[in-house]
């Protein structure tokens, strides 16, 4: 699927079409068992959803683009098969997903057995929209034995950064120490609204991070992880702010390799490496370093 299809799809969502588009794309969304409470059975929830729902990396497709990617069948495979910044092939990795409103009521169990490991969910963006589906999202991959985690999308112009981690953490975003819940992740990409960097300064846009940052942790006891891209980075933030010490880079690039990374990081964590059929990501580590990211 091009980044052109992709967003004219996700553009004309209506309630029946979330679920069945979906389910020819991913073979992967359960609707058979729909009921009245089912948030697809509502045609104001779809449109919720296109309107406020942006997917983690949306933007970064839309202006980045995307080049070469994991064929989807070498992107499953559980082998260390992981290339690093430079080229650097990685001992190991662990394939994952990630999801928001857009893919509706995920099959988690064919997804398992498709070999992915770990999932981030959609939770909130700003602080005006929760993810409809998050409950399903979330508590289905960890059904299934996944460890699995909940994001934020930034919008960094409409409130401050404490708002927002508050808002975060209050409707899904939280942490526990069970061996199965990754800490939030934080979403920095071009604003899907206006200018790229939200009208804010680099140091501004630092400031704001390093808020949300530092409420994060104050009320899960966890730092968050930040998504971003090393082009959106380098330009909105700059060398401001350094939360390379604290803060596990999720790494948007949809090549076939990490490239360069942004300042204030010698190595990532996670890298999203494609957004077809889904969001794809490869852990930077062996399965036992996903457990420890879990368990802090």
């Amino acid at each position: 699927m091009t980044v052109t299809n992709r967003f004219r799809w996700r553009g004309l969502l209506s309630a029946a079409a979330a679920i069945s588009a979906s389910a020819l794309l991913l073979g992967s969304l359960s609707s058979a068992n729909a009921s009245p409470a089912d948030p697809a059975n509502d045609p104001a929830v779809a449109e919720m959803i296109r309107t406020h729902d942006h997917p983690m990396g949306s933007q970064i497709a839309k202006h980045e683009g995307v080049q070469e990617q994991f064929p989807s069948s070498e992107a499953r495979k559980l082998e260390p098969r992981g290339i690093g910044a430079g080229g650097v092939q990685a001992k190991a990795s662990v394939p994952g997903i990630d999801v928001s409103g857009h893919q509706g009521n995920v099959n988690w169990r064919a997804q398992w057995n498709s070999g992915y490991r770990f999932a981030y969910v959609k939770a909130t963006e700003g602080t005006g929209y929760k993810n409809p589906y998050h409950g399903q999202q979330y508590n289905g991959s960890y059904n299934v034995g996944m460890i699995r985690g909940s994001y934020h999308f930034a919008l960094p112009d409409r409130s401050s950064g404490a708002a927002q981690a508050n808002y975060f953490v209050d409707r899904g975003g939280a942490w526990s120490r069970d061996g199965k819940t990754l800490p939030g992740a934080l979403d920095m990409e071009y604003n899907p609204y206006g200018s790229t960097c939200y009208g804010k300064s680099q140091s501004a846009m630092g400031s704001w991070i390093r808020d949300f940052h530092n409420r994060y942790h104050a009320r899960t006891g966890r730092w968050p992880v930040i998504y971003t891209s090393t082009s959106w980075w380098n330009q909105c933030v700059g060398t401001t702010q350094n939360f390379g010490n604290t803060v596990p880079l999720w790494i948007a690039r949809y090549n076939s390799s990490v490239g360069p990374l942004p300042h204030g990081w010698s190595f990532h964590t996670i890298w999203q490496h494609s957004s077809s059929p889904i969001d794809q990501n490869r852990f930077n580590g062996a399965y036992d370093r996903l457990k420890a990211l879990a368990n802090g």
